[in-house]
C-alpha cells in the first residue's frame, strides 16, 4: 500500500471557492490511482489536505486530474495549485492558476520545465497535442475590418472561457474606472464639445483635475486615476 499526501489550494480572488464536489486522480509513470472525493467546500485563500491510497507505487507522478460536478447549482471554481508528497517524500508540484466550470475534468502537468523532446511517456505527448488543440479552439481569429489588425473570432466578451477574460474583481474596478473617468469628462465639458483645441493650455483646463505632466519634454494629457510620481 502506497500513501500518499495531497494538498489543495485554492486562489485568494473574490468567489474562488465553490461548494462543488472536487476529487483528484493521480497520474504516475507505473499506473493511476483511484479518483478520491477532496471535498465539497472549498474557501478562498484555503487549502484542503488529504490521503489518496494506491494498491502499488505509481512511479514519479507526472499528472493529476482534477474532477468537478455540481450537486445542485453551478459554483465555478479557481483552483491555485495542487501539492503531491510521494512515499519516499519526493514533492510534485502541479501549478494550476484558473478557473473550473460546469461538469468537467482538467489535467494538470507536473511543474517542472520540460520540452516536447522530454515527453517520453505516451500519456504526456497526449496530453500537450490536447492541450495544443484546446487553445487553437479557444484564440480563433478573424478579421475585423479590412485594413484593421485581426481579433478574437466571438460576438461577445461572455463567449469567452472565464480563463481568458479579466477577472470578475479586475473587470468590476475597469468598469468603476470608466463610470468615473466619463462623469469626469461629461462634468468637465469634454463630452459636450463641438469644436477642436486651440491649444495646449485649453487641453489642460480641460483633464484640471488630472493635469497634464511634462515627461522627458512631452507632454501626457491622458487623464490619470493617480498622479505620476
Amino acid at each position: 500500500m502506497a500513501v500518499y499526501k495531497v494538498t489543495v489550494a485554492t486562489g485568494d480572488m473574490a468567489e474562488a471557492g465553490t461548494n462543488n464536489s472536487i476529487s483528484i486522480t493521480l497520474v504516475g509513470s507505473y499506473g493511476e490511482s483511484r479518483q478520491t472525493t477532496v471535498s465539497f467546500l472549498f474557501l478562498p485563500g484555503k487549502e484542503k489536505s488529504l490521503s489518496v491510497h494506491c494498491g502499488k507505487d505509481l512511479g514519479p507522478i507526472v499528472l493529476i486530474r482534477l474532477h468537478k460536478w455540481r450537486l445542485f447549482l453551478e459554483d465555478a471554481w479557481f483552483c491555485k495549485d495542487v501539492r503531491v508528497t510521494a512515499p519516499n517524500g519526493t514533492l510534485y508540484r502541479f501549478p494550476c492558476y484558473q478557473w473550473l466550470e460546469g461538469v468537467t475534468t482538467v489535467e494538470v502537468r507536473e511543474g517542472s520545465g520540460k520540452k516536447l523532446v522530454d515527453d517520453k511517456l505516451h500519456i504526456l505527448k497526449e496530453h500537450r497535442r490536447q492541450e495544443l488543440a484546446e487553445r487553437q479552439e479557444a484564440y480563433r481569429w478573424k478579421n475585423f475590418a479590412q485594413g484593421w489588425p485581426r481579433c478574437l473570432n466571438v460576438d461577445s466578451v461572455s463567449e469567452l472561457d472565464s480563463n481568458i477574460r479579466f477577472s470578475r474583481v479586475r473587470a468590476t474596478n475597469f468598469t468603476g474606472f470608466l463610470i468615473l473617468q466619463g462623469a469626469s469628462h461629461f462634468l468637465s465639458g469634454f463630452l459636450l464639445r463641438c469644436s477642436s483645441w486651440n491649444s495646449f493650455d485649453e487641453m489642460r483646463t480641460i483633464f484640471s483635475r488630472t493635469q497634464g505632466r511634462d515627461i522627458g519634454g512631452c507632454l501626457v494629457c491622458c487623464p490619470l486615476p493617480f498622479p505620476l510620481r
